[in-house]
């Protein structure tokens, strides 16, 4: 199935089954038992397909990512977080700081999965079994902040308000069957910046699940952003950054096209 999030001509947050181009009405909880009502879904605005509790996400997760930037491969997943004020919905505007100013403001697509269920202490054989499903994530990095002006963290430079866009859908973990087999790619102003597979991953799936679940509970609503593949802004020659006007999709096979215009904050 692939759920969207929405809020209706009442403002009232629904979700829905999304089927080519109609949407029919879920009742019940994301987490829970959704009942597919068979009528059709009044969708005045699409939301990113859930509201995170967490946003936690991989650095330096594929191998010719690691090559274009001339790191060494990690021995362990790299963890960092954004907060959930980040979170942005498909179509609205990832809006570059002008407050506290960034001239480097970067895309990065990748493969987001959300938690279904509380994980603790999960193997890589049965990680699988607590995800409800996978949607498209844009890791929005400031990289100004990230690595001149952070203090060798990175939370400053990736965790501006709207710097993780989720979309459009959710689609559930039934419907794919191998999250590391599929197409990723970037689309900016509809030239293509980033196009791999998700098999290029150091740390695969099921590998991320049990080390972030390794003595901690992760809670249903839990986003895991898993990486992106080489093509980033920053490690071209001459560096692309996003500008106000410019228009980013991410498409992921299996899921569909997220895509956010860009301005500068106001």
């Amino acid at each position: 199935m692939k759920i969207i999030r929405y809020k209706d001509s009442n403002q009232k947050i629904q979700y829905g089954s999304l089927k080519g181009d109609s949407v029919t009405r879920l009742d019940g909880g994301i987490y829970g038992d959704l009942v597919d009502t068979g009528e059709e879904a009044d969708v005045d605005k699409l939301l990113s397909p859930v509201a995170p509790i967490d946003i936690l996400c991989i650095g330096l997760n594929y191998r010719r990512h690691a090559e274009e930037g001339n790191l060494a491969i990690p021995e362990y997943p790299v963890l960092f977080m954004k907060g959930t004020n980040a979170t942005q919905n498909p179509d609205d505007p990832i809006y570059l700081p002008t407050h506290l100013k960034s001239d480097e403001v970067d895309y990065e697509c990748e493969l987001a999965v959300v938690i279904g269920k509380p994980c603790k202490n999960a193997t890589k054989e049965n990680a699988l079994d607590y995800v409800l499903g996978y949607t498209c994530a844009n890791d929005v990095s400031a990289r100004d902040w990230q690595i001149k002006k952070g203090g060798s963290q990175w939370c400053r430079g990736k965790t501006f308000d709207t710097f993780a866009p989720l979309g459009p859908c959710l689609t559930t973990a039934d419907e794919i069957t191998n999250p590391n087999n599929l197409q990723i790619k970037t689309i900016l102003n509809g030239e293509v910046m980033q196009d791999w597979k998700t098999d290029d991953m150091i740390f695969d799936i099921p590998t991320i699940i049990e080390f972030l679940s390794g003595s901690v509970t992760l809670q249903p609503g839990t986003v895991i952003l898993t990486g992106t593949p080489h093509g980033v802004g920053a490690a071209r020659k001459p560096p692309v950054f996003l500008k106000n006007g410019d228009t980013v999709t991410i498409e992921i096979e299996g899921i569909g096209q997220l895509t956010n215009p860009v301005l500068d904050e106001s």
